[in-house]
């Protein structure tokens, strides 16, 4: 299909068969996403219903969450327009406490009726599972903050941006990629409105507009004599920001050390730019050497070491992981009660400070109130290298004898229950002046990496390997070329106490993942992580190329 028939045909809807990702929610129009449905006064109105219904069923505690979630998918790869799609979810989710225990019914019909019923269902799963729980649930108390909203700090609304503007804009990068070398190259833009109406039986009624986006590219360059190929993909990261991220501003790109010729982004985005650099550095890669194990410092830039946080620090420290509520499907953690409560675990050396933030401006994770009603905060996870905390919701954080929840509790959709969800977390910029530049000039035997790549790490998220995009071999404290093959092993208290250097605020750019996967049923939630440029020493570098 060309661009000209695909934009007669994209307000028809596509199939979702191309996509990479499960869908949730009907297709739909998208004029039919820019309207509201229904007002925020309806909304309490029917919530109330729910309320008034749990009550009058026993319940002692009730909340009802109305959600639409909307979601924008366009696909491409090279001149081609593989896929439009556009869904809509709408429906209501109500959680009760009935006899001590917890029970949630969903809905699709939101009305009087539909509210009412599903409520009487959640009441009645509850008193039915009371007759096996052992001890009452236990809730950190909430304030009541009534009639409040909070919304995504956006620019532009990346929905009502024209589709062709879109298409234009991938179909653009693809083909400046191509003018650069690529043999391949795909593109994708994911844009997320989570519309979402919170009331509690503690006065609590929470209206939300969560925005996030995604530009996603992936570039690949044949090397037909050689017969090898290396595909690169983009250095931007997933926002929690309007359609303004794909916008981008000279000031929020960031040069790479010297010797790397390579740019990283900030705020915003350069897609063009990014696939051009891409098809460059995928080319220069095949022609590259392969590293040589052994023990190494690496650097790791923010968009690469998010990964490496998100698996080594964001999961072990889920206080239903650590007590092993999440072991059959995604496992336990090496970071138990014990080390916790010596006040003396290491868990990074003395320069590492590891904080949990749902508040963080542009981040994936930001939001307002989390979906039980708690006003999002920050808070620390690892403290001059020392573990000080979890992250705990309502019904837990009695068990860490703390009587305030940490406002980390997420649904995925209204028809899912709510549950303890990794919020962003962090590693802080070091406090001194201290540059990338710096850094590199410091290690006499060492790697950069650049981006994200495989990994792997164990049921315990203790023992690792992660791979990268792009790498870079530093000797006596220059860069002397681009190198592949290369992936680093350790397990998580030893990587973080060989944490030796951070780089300053102004290095600081953020990670992040549209899909961590968590619960039985499995449920997505979109987390950020932010670091600056930070380095590791004497750590276990190996080859990876394939021996035939």
């Amino acid at each position: 299909m060309n661009r000209r028939n695909f934009l007669q045909l994209a307000g028809m809807g596509a199939g979702a068969m191309m996509l990479p990702i499960p869908l949730i929610g009907k297709e739909v129009s998208l004029e039919h996403m820019l309207n509201p449905i229904m007002s925020v006064a309806d909304k309490k109105k029917l919530a109330n219903i729910g309320l008034n219904a749990a009550k009058s069923k026993g319940a002692t505690y009730a909340d009802v969450r109305i959600g639409r979630y909307l979601n924008q998918y366009v696909i491409t790869r090279e001149q081609k327009v593989l896929n439009l799609v556009n869904t809509e979810s709408f429906g209501a989710g109500i959680r009760v406490i009935a006899n001590g225990t917890w029970g949630f019914a969903s809905t699709h019909d939101v009305t009087k009726e539909g509210i009412a019923k599903a409520t009487e269902q959640a009441v009645a799963i509850a008193k039915a599972n009371s007759k096996f729980q052992k001890e009452p649930v236990k809730l950190a108390p909430v304030k009541g903050y009534g009639d409040v909203s909070w919304k995504t700090p956006i620019k532009k609304n990346g929905f009502e941006v024209p589709v062709s503007d879109k298409v234009d804009l991938l179909l653009k990068a693809n083909a400046e990629a191509k003018k650069n070398g690529a043999t391949f190259v795909s593109n994708r833009l994911f844009l997320v409105n989570e519309q979402k109406y919170f009331a509690s039986s503690e006065g609590s009624y929470i209206d939300q507009d969560v925005h996030r986006i995604w530009s996603f590219p992936t570039i690949t360059v044949v090397d037909r004599k050689k017969g090898k190929f290396q595909s690169r993909n983009g250095l931007g990261a997933p926002m929690g920001m309007g359609y303004e991220y794909m916008e981008p501003k000279a000031a929020d790109k960031i040069a790479g050390p010297t010797g790397t010729n390579i740019t990283l982004y900030k705020n915003s985005y350069d897609l063009v730019q990014d696939c051009i650099d891409g098809a460059k550095q995928a080319k220069a890669m095949i022609g590259a050497k392969s590293i040589k194990p052994g023990k190494y410092s690496v650097v790791l830039e923010p968009n690469h070491l998010g990964l490496t946080i998100h698996e080594s620090v964001g999961h072990p420290l889920e206080l239903d992981r650590v007590l092993g509520y999440e072991a059959n499907y995604a496992g336990t953690s090496f970071a138990t009660l014990d080390k916790w409560k010596t006040k003396k675990f290491n868990y990074g050396s003395n320069i590492v400070n590891l904080v949990a933030d749902k508040t963080q401006v542009g981040s994936l994770g930001a939001v307002g109130f989390d979906d039980e009603g708690v006003k999002t905060k920050r808070w620390h996870l690892v403290k001059d290298g020392v573990l000080v905390n979890y992250q705990a919701i309502r019904d837990q954080v009695h068990m860490l004898d703390q009587n305030e929840s940490h406002g980390c509790c997420y649904s995925q959709s209204w028809n899912d229950v709510q549950f303890q969800r990794m919020p962003n977390v962090s590693l802080e910029p070091g406090t001194a002046k201290y540059s990338v530049n710096d850094m590199v000039k410091d290690v006499e035997k060492g790697i950069y990496i650049v981006g994200r790549g495989s990994y792997s790490i164990d049921q315990q998220r203790y023992n690792f390997q992660f791979g990268g995009t792009l790498f870079f071999e530093i000797k006596n404290g220059k860069i002397t070329g681009p190198v592949r093959d290369v992936a680093y092993q350790s397990n998580t208290q030893e990587f973080w106490n060989s944490c030796s250097k951070i780089c300053d605020a102004s290095d600081y750019r953020m990670f992040g993942s549209f899909f961590d996967g968590k619960g039985q049923p499995p449920q997505v939630s979109a987390v950020s992580h932010g670091s600056s440029t930070s380095r590791f020493d004497n750590v276990n570098v190996i080859n990876t190329a394939r021996k035939i």
